[in-house]
């Protein structure tokens, strides 16, 4: 929302712009709310507005201040994320095979650059969710270790 201070014949204008679609303004002048035809067609800005999605990390374990995995709790499960959006060239493993901490999961192409996703636990893989060829976004789920 803009603000503008106005004096016309000294009296003084306190507007609030709160939005511009087309050729109609919504404005608060003193107080009130008004909508305004405004005659000139108003140019939109060539960069285009972009949101992101927020982040989210790689996995979803528990907090790094847990060090210990309760006794009933199933241990090494979870899910690798995709840390930032590209290109799947290759995976190496299927499911039902056993992974360690460092071993390479997948081959994943961003910015021309070819990364390595390593499993950041043991276990066991229980779900593929990415195909070779597939484009994927920063946290999207590429595979589930249990």
């Amino acid at each position: 929302m803009k603000n503008y201070k106005f004096k016309i014949k000294d009296r003084k204008y306190n507007v609030d712009i709160l939005g511009i679609e087309d050729n109609l303004a919504k404005v608060i002048v003193n107080g009130e709310t008004y909508e305004i035809e405004v005659e000139q067609q108003l140019k939109t800005t060539k960069t285009p507005k972009l949101t992101r999605s927020l982040a989210v990390p790689s996995t979803d374990g528990t907090p790094s201040t847990a060090r210990t995995a309760s006794p009933s709790a199933p241990k090494g499960t979870g899910t690798l994320k995709s840390p930032l959006p590209g290109k799947i060239l290759d995976i190496h493993v299927n499911i039902g095979d056993k992974v360690s901490i460092g071993q390479t999961i997948l081959c994943l192409e961003a910015m021309k650059m070819e990364n390595n996703i390593n499993s950041d636990r043991d276990g066991m893989i229980t779900a593929i969710h990415i195909q070779k060829g597939d484009t994927v976004l920063e946290g999207n789920i590429l595979v589930e270790i249990g």
